[in-house]
């Protein structure tokens, strides 16, 4: 397996792990019961909760992004030291990303959001040119 298909795997169980701490949050925003109602009023979380969902959301977006990349250079066999790079670095910014939105620390989590968006970018032109 190519590092950059080894970083998405890895993505993937990011998002997995996200999505549960997301979930144990949630849960103990609002209580089990809404939780597991039917959601027929939208749940609106606040604080660590909301932020953790929010987080998630952008890994969502993020990753729809960097498996185009890792798929187009895999794909094209344009896979090279730069890209496995990149695709490290983008998954050691997500991973920053968490804690850097859960905690608020302004403005790193935008810059930790942007170099995961570098790395994504030049992915897709490695394999371009």
């Amino acid at each position: 397996m190519t590092a950059e298909l080894t970083a998405l795997a890895l993505a993937g169980l990011l998002q997995i792990a996200q999505f549960c701490l997301y979930s144990v949050l949630a849960n103990m925003q609002v209580g089990i019961n809404v939780a597991a109602g039917s959601r027929d009023r939208p749940i609106t979380l606040t604080g660590v909760a909301g932020r953790a969902q929010r987080a998630l959301n952008n890994h969502f977006e993020g990753l729809i992004l960097f498996t185009i990349a890792v798929l187009v250079v895999t794909l094209s066999e344009q896979t090279s030291s730069l890209t496995a790079a990149c695709a490290w670095v983008y998954l050691g910014a997500r991973t920053a990303y968490i804690p850097a939105y859960l905690l608020a620390p302004s403005p790193w989590r935008s810059v930790v959001w942007f170099v995961g968006l570098i790395a994504t970018t030049l992915m897709i032109l490695a394999a371009l040119f």
